[in-house]
């Protein structure tokens, strides 16, 4: 899962958006395509931030890509860009995290002196490449669904053994017939539930 850029802007009534940081990882495309995709998430950026009105969010997907973009009431906004699989509600939920950081260490006075770097948000931006370092939920999601898949394997290992001592009690030669029906007796006593 990859994101290619996320913006933070500010912007006033009726005017264009003000890029105000801007990180991008064009890294998985070849040397030569990187400064036209670095180019065309720029523009798309740009597009998406002057049309996201204040307090509105848009995602519009384009091929496998998705544009998220937001714009709180204050007026700052975020725009990302990233692939399809990547969540939704992670990405809005990252963006607003984001959108405090950067109002905190960088207040509206300042913004005169845009577009900022900030390796802070960097740093953030590269861990959100795994949607489950910023999500809990998901991460617990995950760790359920494994758990869930080591269940199924124990269970379906506990019936495999099972139709092995079957076998191996009816071919057994040292047990009595008395021993063998007790065997069977119990195991039709234990198998009042049904494991799915």
């Amino acid at each position: 899962k990859q994101w290619y850029q996320r913006r933070v802007r500010g912007n006033k009534e009726n005017e264009k958006a003000v890029n105000l940081l801007t990180i991008q990882d064009v890294a998985q495309f070849s040397y030569f395509q990187r400064a036209t995709v670095a180019e065309f998430l720029t523009f798309t950026s740009q597009f998406m931030a002057d049309r996201t009105a204040p307090g509105e969010r848009k995602s519009v997907k384009e091929k496998e890509y998705i544009c998220h973009s937001l714009t709180k009431t204050d007026k700052i906004g975020a725009v990302m860009i990233c692939d399809e699989e990547y969540p939704q509600r992670v990405a809005f939920t990252f963006m607003l995290k984001i959108m405090e950081e950067f109002l905190a260490k960088h207040p509206k006075g300042t913004w005169s002196s845009a577009p900022f770097t900030d390796a802070d948000i960097r740093k953030q931006f590269d861990a959100a490449q795994d949607p489950k370092e910023i999500d809990h939920l998901m991460k617990i999601q995950t760790d359920l669904d494994e758990t869930k898949v080591i269940l199924y394997d124990t269970i379906e290992k506990v019936l495999e053994r099972g139709e092995k001592l079957e076998d191996i009690v009816s071919r057994s030669e040292q047990l009595s017939a008395t021993s063998k029906q007790f065997y069977k007796t119990a195991k039709s006593t234990n198998s009042c539930c049904v494991i799915l």
